[in-house]
């Protein structure tokens, strides 16, 4: 699998025609100034601090910033972060998000090397939400270390992940052995 990096500008050319309004963009600066300055205090202490911390910050500021009233956002099995489609833990889930560190840059995918940890992960959370919980209503997923998002739209991973054979027999091969380790190597 290739990565095509877009700007954000061609990323998000299909919202230029939507102004926000100027109270979202401050909470958005409110927002992201004390994430930054959070990520940065678990930086300076990388044996003290887990990724379970980041988690935590990473689910603070986008429930603050734009879920608040619409979306519950939380852990799911081992999933590190999911986005729901409703308001409670219920309803299914949206949007699957994989976090590591800033300073994991050996489990943090790049464009120039995307067979990282982080993609395994996020595949096998993927195709366990698609065939444990039956879920077909998976919008994005994406990775991030809070410096860089990788998002990726569901159909292209229904597409090359979901519909493809040889991953589909990996996949069962996991299930049926209980081993997370065949799956990820």
């Amino acid at each position: 699998m290739k990565l095509i990096p877009q700007s954000p500008k061609k990323a998000l050319k299909a919202f230029l025609k939507q102004k926000p309004l100027r109270s979202e963009i401050d909470l958005f600066k409110a927002n992201l100034i004390i994430l930054l300055d959070k990520i940065n205090v678990i930086e300076k202490r990388p044996k003290d601090e887990s990724e379970e911390h980041l988690k935590n910050d990473l689910r603070d500021f986008l429930r603050d910033t734009y879920y608040k009233e619409s979306n519950a956002i939380n852990t799911k099995d081992k999933k590190d972060l999911v986005i729901h489609l409703g308001k409670t833990t219920d309803s299914e889930v949206g949007v699957i998000i994989e976090a590591k560190r800033p300073t994991n840059i050996g489990e943090m995918i790049s464009a120039d090397n995307p067979n990282k940890k982080a993609l395994h992960e996020l595949i096998l959370y993927y195709l366990d939400e698609r065939n444990s919980a039956g879920n077909n209503q998976l919008k994005q997923l994406v990775m991030t270390n809070v410096n860089e998002w990788y998002i990726i739209d569901a159909n292209f991973f229904d597409k090359h992940i979901y519909r493809n054979a040889q991953i589909k027999k990996l996949y069962e091969t996991k299930v049926n052995d209980k081993k997370r380790q065949s799956f990820l190597l």
